[in-house]
Parts: C-alpha cells; structure tokens; sequence
C-alpha cells in the first residue's frame, strides 16, 4: 500500500515538507556574498544544492524565496560556496537564523573570515573548502530562484586532503535530511561503476 500525494491539492508548505523529507541527504552550499554597497557581509546555508556543468564548472543553489543570498548575488555578480562541514554544525545551523537585512551573520553568530582570491565575498576561515563563484545566470521558477555560479577558484584545506585529492573521511560532511533533521557521515561504501562490456562479460 502507497499514500498518495496531490501537490494540487495540497498547501505548498504541507508539499514542501514530503519533498524535503525524501529527497535526501542533500549536501548544504554554506553561501556568503556582500551587499550591494560593499560593507555587509552575509552567510547563509541552502540545502538545495548540486553541480549544474563540469565544463565550464558551474554550481546552482535554490534560494527558496528572495533571500538576502540571491538579493546580494544579483546586485554584486559574485559569492562563495563554503563547504558545510559536521565540525560547523551548530554555526551552519545558527546562519540560517532570520537576522534583519542590515545584520551580518559572521558578526551577529562570531564565524572567522578570510578574504577570496578572485571574488568579494569573504569566505569561512574554518571551512575546509570554498568554490568562489562568479554569477552565471539564474532561474525564476514560481516562489523560488535557482542561482547558477562560475567557479572561478577553489580552496582546498590539505588537512582534509589525501594524496592531493579530498578525502570524504575527512571533509566530513553535513548535510540536511527532513524536519529538523541532519545527516552526518556514519560510514561509507565504495563500488565502481560497471562498465557494459564488464557487464556483458559477466553474463
């Protein structure tokens, strides 16, 4: 047996909730840009968040309403995807509080900063990874805004590195699951793709 669901019937809230308690984990884009003016700088998570192309690299991330994150990106052109670790937990989570327009979350929540090669936008100092981005596009799609960015440089910790490559044991990992819920790296498995003529050997 199956519940069915009618997003036509349903109060896009009520909807929003199934959708974010299935489609899961989903990896978080810990997000600073600046304002327009230059002098404020904000930092928000969005767990809606994936690549969009490898070449050129372009990541999205879906600001769900108009947020201070698309505001700043469409004004500035520029922002800083930092990677959202388990050790940042509590400070992720504390971003993601609906401060006023004219509050910074790194002052009002006390995260360390640290200037960006290529682009404005401060980045986390304690995130072991930022992908800075310049403003490729975005997509209005009903109450929400996918914002596509250009990877222009990307900072890698070697701390969480091994042999040159990140290493997921040591990134760590959070990510948002439904309800008030967090994912956190409990294990790991690995399995290579098959390729066809692998496949057809087997049979």
């Amino acid at each position: 047996m199956r519940i069915d669901y009618d997003p036509d019937a349903m109060d896009p809230g009520a909807f929003y909730k199934l959708l974010t308690a299935v489609v899961v984990p989903r990896p978080i884009a810990w997000v600073s840009t600046v304002s327009a003016d230059g002098f404020l700088a904000n930092l928000a998570p969005h767990s809606f968040f994936t690549v969009a192309c490898t070449d050129p690299p372009i990541v999205q991330f879906t600001s769900v309403g108009r947020k201070d994150s698309l505001r700043n990106a469409e004004a500035t052109g520029e922002f800083v995807v930092n990677f959202a670790p388990e050790s940042l937990f509590e400070q992720i989570n504390a971003t993601g509080t609906d401060f006023p327009g004219d509050v910074g979350e790194f002052d009002a929540v006390g995260i360390e900063r640290e200037p960006s090669v290529r682009v404005k936008p401060p980045r986390v100092a304690a995130s072991p990874v930022a992908l800075e981005c310049v403003l490729h596009s975005t997509l209005r799609l009903g109450s929400s805004t996918v914002v596509f960015g250009r990877v222009v440089h990307a900072a890698v910790s070697e701390e969480v590195t091994v042999e040159g490559h990140p290493e997921i044991g040591r990134l760590k990992p959070l990510s948002r699951l439904g309800k008030n819920e967090w994912g956190l790296t409990s294990g790991v498995r690995e399995l290579a793709r098959i390729r066809y003529a692998d496949w057809e050997a087997q049979g």
